[in-house]
């Protein structure tokens, strides 16, 4: 009889240390990176939290962190932080095809840290969105929550851009036009929706890890 491989069951407390783990390492990844622009003479943190990826990658660390200290304290994880999750991989999705397929290799930080949060990152979340077996289906009624924090986002920098001129990237410029600028939105929307579509799907696939034993409330 051919062999048979047998999973065993990760704990939750295992998978909650992992994420916090996670969650806290880019944290530090994004506080040594702000380093760097205070050293260089830019100490504006919202210029810094413009960027899409370092807000995207802040907001993770703290849903995956929240997560995580739930699993390891074994309390159960409301939907929100479910949700919260998907919607969290869904911009971390564009952010890597972004930056590693549309416009490789653009920005001012350090490789190792552009690596970090542009792929390893990613990379990490989609993989534990992916094995882990303690998410449930996402409902399709909810996958318009993956366009209110990037449409905030957008309308932040284009009135930024509009008024004291600083975008964090050269396509919002508003020197490009509104037709083009709307042309950009769109696709940025788009794109997040596919991705938004991706993960959900993603969460009806069965786990490659069982699902974990169920914490106490």
């Amino acid at each position: 009889m051919p062999a048979t491989i047998e999973w065993r069951l990760v704990s939750p407390r295992a998978v909650g240390l992992w994420r916090v783990g996670s969650g806290v390492l880019v944290l530090a990844v994004l506080a040594y990176a702000f380093s760097e622009r205070i050293a260089a003479g830019d100490d504006n943190p919202f210029d810094f939290f413009g960027y899409f990826t370092n807000l995207t990658c802040l907001l993770t660390s703290a849903v995956l962190i929240a997560v995580g200290a739930r699993g390891v304290t074994a309390r159960r994880v409301p939907n929100c932080l479910i949700v919260a999750r998907g919607v969290a991989l869904a911009s971390l999705i564009v952010v890597a095809v972004i930056y590693n397929v549309v416009v490789p290799g653009t920005g001012s930080a350090p490789p190792w840290v552009s690596a970090v949060l542009h792929v390893a990152f990613p990379v990490a979340v989609a993989l534990d969105w992916l094995l882990v077996g303690d998410r449930p289906p996402l409902p399709w009624r909810t996958l318009w929550l993956v366009l209110p924090y990037p449409l905030i986002w957008l309308a932040v920098v284009l009135v930024r851009g509009a008024t004291d001129g600083w975008v964090p990237y050269g396509f919002l410029l508003p020197e490009r036009g509104q037709l083009a600028l709307a042309g950009t939105v769109g696709g940025l929307l788009a794109a997040l929706l596919a991705a938004g579509v991706l993960t959900w799907s993603v969460s009806r696939v069965p786990a490659l890890l069982p699902r974990p034993a169920a914490p106490g409330r």
